[in-house]
């Protein structure tokens, strides 16, 4: 009788663990392939190692993190070589707008490094600038804030650390010393994140921090990537890139988050950008995730640009902008739209400046 009860025991566990594992397979969308859809675009010169992350200012200044090395992700950065992790700048109010790399000057160790997500906030009471960037150092996660200044300088001021600052994938600024930030996985140890997607637990979060309090400001999530802000800075924008949704959030008093909405992406989207003129959200999204963390230079992971109009009406519109097979841009990120002109970064390839007009 035991060895009935433990056979349909282990019988039991391994359809579990096998209908898990075919869920995991349409999680990351093993069998989608996107039809090609190109815009007019041109490669971004100096950028060779991925941006993964691009934000623009209001007067067109764009700011770019290239270089990253990510655990599971394939980087063609080399730290032997002077390819470490860098920041740029760009003007795309220029003729030829051209990605500078920007000096940086402070008590910061740049031979280690590692820019993933940005978020910029400008300071009303000055118009000081000031750059907030995920860095993960020998693969640990702190966030940088650096004061821009002119020459194409930034200036470092701090470094936070936090225990819940664990897994930090992206960043949204909402003070000169208080953001919220996402974490993509559930533990900082690989094996127990693993082991909750595997199990099909959404235990990622977002936290906010200020120099007075940290906490966990909303969970539910089974990866939380790319986070923004409106241009009325009312609602917070979370990507569960593992959930193909933007998730919608109000911010109310005492940057408590109420969630409002989820809106259905059909991709897995990474980053988010918000026109500031419009309020459209944009999406640098993965069409096929198995492709990205397999990668095949034979068969390399695609490029997705998604954009979601009216995004707080009963019907927001989702459109597909841009699709590439690999073989113009692969594994895009991230896409920030300025007036008629769109930015695609990727996780390490190169960088797009395409027409919208």
């Amino acid at each position: 009788m035991k060895k009935v009860i433990v056979a349909a025991v282990v019988a039991a566990v391994a359809a579990f663990i096998g209908h898990r594992f075919l869920q995991l397979k349409e999680m990351a969308l093993t069998s989608r392939d996107v039809p090609v859809k190109h815009l007019n675009c041109h490669y971004l010169k100096n950028i060779e190692y991925g941006a993964e992350d691009i934000t623009i200012l209001r007067d067109g200044l764009a700011f770019l993190s290239t270089g990253l090395n990510y655990p599971g992700m394939p980087s063609f950065s080399d730290e032997n070589e002077g390819n470490q992790g860098k920041m740029y700048v760009l003007d795309l109010l220029h003729p030829r707008p051209t990605p500078v790399e920007l000096q940086i000057r402070g008590e910061l160790d740049l031979s280690s490094f590692n820019p993933h997500g940005i978020s910029a906030y400008i300071d009303e009471a000055d118009d000081s600038v000031y750059l907030f960037v995920v860095n993960h150092p020998h693969h640990k996660s702190k966030v940088e804030i650096f004061h821009f200044v002119e020459e194409n300088t930034l200036v470092h001021l701090k470094t936070i650390t936090h225990p819940l600052l664990h897994s930090v994938n992206d960043i949204v600024a909402v003070g000169v010393e208080s953001f919220y930030a996402t974490n993509d996985h559930s533990f900082p140890n690989e094996a127990l994140h693993f082991l909750t997607v595997l199990l099909g637990l959404p235990w990622c979060d977002v936290v906010y921090y200020s120099p007075k309090e940290a906490r966990v400001a909303a969970d539910g999530f089974m990866s939380a990537n790319g986070i923004n802000i409106s241009p009325d800075k009312r609602y917070i924008y979370i990507s569960d890139i593992l959930d193909h949704a933007i998730d919608v959030y109000e911010r109310q008093e005492g940057e408590q988050l109420v969630h409002l909405k989820s809106v259905a992406v059909g991709s897995l989207c990474d980053n988010i950008e918000v026109d500031h003129r419009t309020g459209d959200i944009w999406l640098g999204c993965h069409p096929n995730g198995m492709k990205l963390l397999m990668y095949d230079p034979e068969d390399p992971p695609g490029s997705e640009v998604i954009r979601i109009k009216n995004i707080h009406s009963e019907q927001p519109v989702v459109s597909q902008e841009y699709a590439d097979n690999g073989h113009v841009l692969i594994a895009s990120t991230v896409a920030a739209p300025y007036e008629g002109k769109l930015l695609i970064g990727t996780v390490f390839h190169k960088a797009l400046c395409c027409d919208l007009k």
